[in-house]
């Protein structure tokens, strides 16, 4: 049948939940400050970009496919392609290597990108091709470049983009490295997990671009001055997602947080804090810290990058909390 040809009946069902879900992200005031991107949602179908996923059941995960036999299966397929949740779209020996990003948070993402007409963006990690298309509806297909490091992924990405009648530039690569020959890039955007803040970016990014991506669990804003010189502060909105995959360092193992008060060790902002300072601050260094400080929000930390030199700060680039980073 194909991703593209649902069953008769299904058609309704898709507008419905592709409706319910507009209305859900727009109750959560996510594109409030560009509400252009309610229309890319309305009009591009997430479920053609699923056209299977899988969900966490006991002792692994459950397939879920828009060909199954059972058409009740089929249905839960597709109310499950409009949910605004992350989904799982590949796994390999239990290892989850690539999904599709929470909806509302793709808009709160696309929203705080601050795209205007004509500029040009670069998506790390191409994903289903679902948030590709969703800038492509908003800025055309030419002004659109996604890359990512699996081919396979990569393929069927280029595969959703056309069945949803879309084009952008599909490259298949190493993110950490960009993608040089179709730079300069007005904005950035980052849809895996980042250890650092990749050097090769910067020299690819037009002055005044503006980097968006996750890091530490949280969201970073960087404005990049030049091609050695970026800064900007974390946005209040936490994130998780699959890590970057290639050039790029590997992820700290977990702190032990054995001894710290219950309160800190089940608090968003403290392992916020102990993410972003992983391996230069040992955990009750971080409880002090972020004692001493009155618990600071995700807002109060940021990022600079100078020549071959990134560092996070709390507060103040040049004030007396900044650590290195990786």
């Amino acid at each position: 049948m194909g991703a593209h040809a649902l069953d008769p009946g299904l058609d309704d069902l898709a507008a419905s939940a592709r409706a319910a879900l507009v209305r859900e992200i727009e109750a959560s005031g996510a594109w409030a400050a560009d509400p252009v991107w309610r229309k890319a949602f309305e009009a591009v179908p997430r479920h053609l970009f699923v056209p299977y996923y899988y969900v966490g059941v006991l002792g692994g995960y459950e397939r879920m496919w828009g060909e199954d036999p059972d058409r009740r299966r089929r249905e839960r397929w597709l109310r499950g392609a409009y949910a605004d949740a992350p989904l799982a779209t590949r796994v390999r020996d239990g290892e989850l290597l690539s999904s599709s990003s929470q909806p509302s948070l793709m808009a709160k993402m696309l929203t705080e990108l601050a795209v205007r007409d004509g500029h040009t963006v670069l998506e790390i990690g191409a994903g289903t091709g679902y948030n590709a298309a969703l800038l492509s509806y908003r800025l055309g297909d030419d002004l659109v470049t996604t890359v990512d490091l699996d081919p396979e992924i990569t393929d069927s990405a280029r595969r959703h983009l056309a069945i949803a009648g879309h084009r952008p530039a599909v490259v298949t690569g190493d993110g950490a490295r960009g993608v040089p020959e179709r730079a300069p890039f007005d904005r950035i955007i980052v849809t895996c997990t980042l250890t650092s803040i990749p050097r090769a970016w910067l020299p690819q990014c037009a002055p005044g671009a503006r980097i968006l991506g996750p890091l530490a669990t949280g969201l970073i804003a960087l404005r990049v001055r030049d091609g050695r010189h970026a800064e900007g502060h974390f946005l209040h909105t936490p994130a998780f997602f699959v890590p970057l995959r290639g050039d790029t360092p590997p992820e700290p193992e977990p702190p032990q947080l054995d001894g710290l008060p219950h309160r800190a060790r089940t608090d968003d902002l403290f392992r916020f804090l102990l993410t972003l300072t992983a391996g230069r601050l040992d955990p009750y260094e971080a409880y002090v810290l972020w004692e001493r400080e009155h618990q600071p929000t995700r807002e109060r930390f940021g990022v600079t990058v100078s020549g071959a030199d990134a560092w996070a700060w709390l507060d103040d680039p040049a004030g007396p909390y900044a650590w290195p980073l990786r």
